[in-house]
């Protein structure tokens, strides 16, 4: 019976050392396509790449301080969420604000999200309720300052919790991926304080119909909170001076505010 030759610990450590060294390459290589997703997702839901605006990829890692490779696969995964479209030969762009689409967005997360929330107030733990309560006592923060970037991202923030709350990993990327597609309509168009104070009052009757564990109330509030982001929405297009400013937009005579 033949042994096979038993390799000297020096070349065997050697192998070890390669193999962790591709593992510790793979994995940075994850983190810098993470970190241009995470930094030009950013940028787009927070029109600093306004709806409409074209990129281009080399400008975009310029800009963002990262390299071309990551930007590529950022790109091409923001376009599989909706965010931006690449065509062959005519660049990349981002997606404009089409309002027959967004009203559609609203629809889709009347039915998702008012169900993930009832089963947010079944199932959340008190820490959960809590979490989403200082997201709030953090809202009022940034209202008082008058910081609308903060007070969207804390809204993404506050919708998470809830969808993290129901246990249900299907809710939750259902529900990212529709707020992720309309957050930059609520940026452009909720920048009145009114607006957003109207906003955290809704948030706080959802909050606390979460904490009582009150799945129904909690249902009937979000509802509200969406019926009043449509309404906001509708409001917006019977008033075209005000459209005519907001980026990436523009007023069509039959249909409203689409975009470009």
């Amino acid at each position: 019976m033949k042994l096979r030759k038993r390799l000297p610990s020096s070349t065997s450590a050697s192998g070890l050392a390669g193999r962790q060294g591709g593992a510790e390459a793979r994995m940075r290589v994850t983190l810098l396509k993470d970190q241009a997703y995470e930094a030009i997702k950013h940028h787009i839901i927070t029109c600093r790449f306004a709806p409409g605006e074209r990129l281009n990829e080399a400008q975009v890692a310029e800009r963002l301080q990262l390299s071309r490779m990551p930007v590529h696969h950022a790109l091409a995964r923001l376009r599989l969420e909706g965010l931006v479209t690449i065509r062959p030969r005519k660049g990349i762009q981002v997606r404009p604000i089409d309002l027959d689409e967004l009203l559609q967005i609203i629809d889709a997360r009347m039915v998702n999200e008012c169900h993930c929330v009832r089963l947010a107030a079944e199932r959340a733990t008190p820490e959960e309720a809590a979490a989403m309560g200082e997201v709030l006592e953090r809202t009022g923060s940034a209202l008082a300052r008058h910081d609308t970037e903060a007070m969207m991202l804390l809204d993404r923030e506050f919708h998470d919790l809830i969808a993290g709350a129901s246990r249900s990993g299907i809710l939750f990327d259902i529900l990212r991926n529709l707020h992720d597609r309309a957050v930059r309509f609520w940026f452009i168009s909720l920048n009145e304080q009114g607006h957003q104070a109207d906003v955290l009052r809704e948030h706080r009757e959802i909050q606390q119909a979460v904490a009582r564990r009150d799945p129904a109330g909690a249902a009937e509030a979000m509802r509200r909170h969406i019926e009043a982001f449509r309404a906001n929405v509708t409001a917006r297009l019977r008033r075209p001076e005000q459209d005519a400013s907001a980026p990436g937009l523009r007023r069509h005579p039959a249909a409203g505010l689409l975009g470009d």
